[in-house]
């Protein structure tokens, strides 16, 4: 596949004139590397190296190109360089810096032009001083004609880039104007959805605190009616503590009784333990003398080592016999034998020598039984004394954890009794805080019980003043119809005043009705509600 060139010649005319400049067009793409020192040749076509050029100029780009971009360039040569009319075909060559070719033109010649054909006639008008105007017909070529239009249609395309340019930036001013107010929309926007949260917010708040508010309002009421049945648990609850209290009391001097029989025991554990130490103390002086017997045992065994070395003086080789069983002393009964094989085998190959070697090996033979006999007793007394040692440590070790469990189980029984007496204790404050609280909320019933006599004495006497105006208005009506009508409005606002004064005032507690008579004022006896009015007032609906 052809590779894509990366310079693109554009409008490239079949004829030139050398009598005006010529103007090449071309495009530099997105993959062309421009320099400084890359140009354009006029080349013949065919031509073989690029040494063959018959003009050239440099290939210059816009200001503010970026390498990586696509352009459109322009280049110029000028008529004076240009080569004569002629029917040698030509071409264009965009060559780089490194001489590289990238690109050719379609090709191109250059002629003459012809004398009728190429001429243009121009009319000019010109203004005389008298005010009169007088027509001028100029006649050029048609390739000047041509190159002064090509020259303006520059200038407009040069101002055409140049208004798009500017309006290019005034529209990314918009753009970033426009960006800029939308941010500030959006910010607005999240501060007013934030705002309208928070008033959501806060209208959900105040919608719970307002059922909160009913929600106090109607545990008051059922807690006026709970709090005598709490009064009596309480007092239940007392006499409960005052009988847990004395049983706690009991526990304890069962407790503080254990503690001084385990104190009592613990004292004959430590004389137990002193009779045990002092008893190891003598065993381990017995084992001390015992070693002591056992080391002079080992040096009369040294000292019959040496007496048998002197005896082995004798024949070289008996001496080194004897030394291994010296040495083999500690190995076990079948090694003895063994050494005792092989001391018969000596006996039978030594046995034609003197007698003296004989006795001498026989009283050795006998010594040494001696020595391993006596070795064997102390070896065993060792190891009785040892086992004897083992045991009484065991045994120490064995009261020693006893001890410690024995302490471990006073310091829970402590700890035990500590919490319960700080229990106790606390169970005690509660209660007399209780009672205390409870006490004091009495003196709070009988104070709101007297302002609530006060109250209804206030309302007896507006209630008297009523029906005494009531009595003095004139009536058309029968006797016994107004006596009916009179009571009626009177049951009716005695009525109405009771219901208003118990719905403004909170539900007292049972207890607090039952406040003896006697502890009102004997002055205020005579101001009290009939007996048939409170009748009718408790036979009435509250609520």
């Amino acid at each position: 596949m052809e590779k894509q060139p990366t310079v693109v010649f554009h409008n490239v005319g079949q004829v030139y004139f050398p009598q005006s400049r010529v103007e090449c067009h071309y495009s530099l793409t997105s993959d062309h590397r421009w320099s400084n020192s890359d140009w354009i040749g006029i080349f013949e076509v065919g031509c073989i190296s690029r040494k063959q050029y018959h003009t050239y100029t440099w290939a210059l780009v816009p200001e503010g190109y970026t390498e990586g971009t696509s352009v459109n360039c322009c280049a110029l040569f000028h008529a004076s360089y240009l080569p004569r009319p002629s029917a040698v075909e030509y071409q264009f060559i965009y060559i780089e810096k490194m001489g590289k070719l990238c690109a050719r033109s379609r090709p191109f010649t250059f002629r003459a032009p012809k004398p009728l054909e190429e001429l243009e006639t121009l009319k000019e008008e010109r203004g005389e001083e008298d005010g009169e105007e007088e027509d001028l017909l100029l006649v050029i070529t048609k390739a000047q004609l041509l190159q002064s239009q090509l020259d303006e249609s520059l200038k407009k395309q040069a101002d055409i880039h140049l208004a798009l340019d500017v309006a290019k930036e005034e529209a990314e001013k918009q753009k970033e104007d426009s960006r800029k107010a939308r941010v500030a929309w959006e910010l607005e926007r999240e501060a007013m959805k934030q705002e309208i949260s928070e008033l959501r917010a806060n209208m959900k708040h105040n919608c719970e605190i307002l059922k909160k508010i009913e929600g106090n309002h109607k545990n008051v009421k059922y807690s006026q009616e709970n709090l005598t049945s709490e009064l009596s648990k309480l007092m239940v609850e007392k006499d409960e503590s005052e009988q847990r209290i004395q049983e706690l009391e009991e526990d304890i001097k069962v407790l503080n009784d254990r503690e001084k029989e385990e104190n009592s025991e613990l004292e004959r554990l430590k004389e137990r333990v002193k009779k045990m130490s002092s008893q190891m103390k003598h065993d381990e002086e017995k084992r001390k003398c015992l070693q002591r017997e056992y080391e002079a045992a080992l040096v009369d065994v040294r000292g019959l080592q040496d007496r048998l070395e002197a005896s082995e003086h004798v024949a070289e080789s008996l001496r080194r016999e004897l030394r291994e069983l010296g040495i083999r002393q500690g190995h076990t009964n079948t090694e003895l034998h063994q050494a005792r094989l092989q001391v018969a085998q000596l006996t039978l190959q030594l046995s034609e020598e003197n007698l003296v070697l004989r006795e001498e090996r026989a009283n050795w033979t006998l010594e040494r039984e001696a020595y391993k006999h006596a070795a064997e007793t102390d070896a065993n007394k060792l190891q009785d004394l040892s086992c004897e040692v083992r045991r009484k440590e065991e045994w120490l070790q064995e009261e020693r954890m006893e001890r410690e469990k024995i302490e471990v189980e006073l310091g829970r029984e402590r700890d035990c009794t500590r919490v319960l007496q700080s229990d106790s204790k606390r169970e005690l404050q509660e209660l007399k805080g209780g009672l205390r609280a409870a006490q004091k909320e009495r003196e709070e019933q009988q104070a709101e019980k007297q302002e609530l006599l006060i109250y209804i004495l206030q309302l007896e006497q507006r209630w008297e003043v009523e029906t005494e105006s009531k009595e003095e208005v004139p009536t058309s009506l029968s006797p016994g119809s107004s006596s009916e009508d009179e009571e009626n409005v009177s049951s009716a606002s005695s009525r109405s005043i009771l219901s208003s004064l118990f719905l403004s005032t909170p539900l007292e507690r049972p207890h607090r009705a039952e406040t003896p008579v006697a502890e009102t004022p004997a002055s205020d006896t005579q101001h009290l509600l009939p007996l048939s009015l409170c009748s009718e007032v408790v036979g009435s609906p509250m609520w």
